[in-house]
């Protein structure tokens, strides 16, 4: 039986850089929506679910594990957001509090995992296939 000419048989590899990139993304990410939470917060709450369906299955565990840490402390600070805030009605100065709140949880936490990441070593890893048929 005679492969076809595009046909690749090599194994795939995610190489350690590209593993450490990938860890990095829902963390900085998380960063830039809090500092920035208008309009980037909205935006990011959505891309983030996209970046988390992506990276929580990542051939790297490390890469997904990262990834769940950072999506829980987003997504819980954006739940009691949403909970708490139901009753701000156009008060600033709670919004602004609730705001700092947030910044003083996710920006530190998502800092450390950030020099985590970066002291980590990170190894390839070789994608098994399915053969085809």
């Amino acid at each position: 039986m005679t492969q076809p000419l595009d046909s690749d048989t090599s194994p795939a590899i995610v190489t350690g850089p590209q593993a450490r990139r990938a860890a990095q993304l829902f963390p900085l990410g998380n960063i830039v929506a809090v500092l920035l939470p208008v309009p980037l917060g909205i935006f990011w709450l959505g891309a983030s679910m996209v970046l988390y369906a992506m990276n929580r299955h990542h051939p790297n565990p490390r890469v997904g594990y990262y990834t769940q840490q950072s999506a829980y402390r987003l997504y819980g600070v954006a739940g009691a957001i949403v909970v708490v805030a139901t009753f701000f009605g156009t008060d600033l100065r709670l919004w602004l509090a609730t705001w700092i709140i947030a910044v003083l949880i996710i920006v530190p936490w998502s800092v450390f995992d950030l020099v985590y990441i970066k002291k980590e070593t990170w190894r390839d890893v070789q994608i098994k296939g399915e053969p085809a048929e």
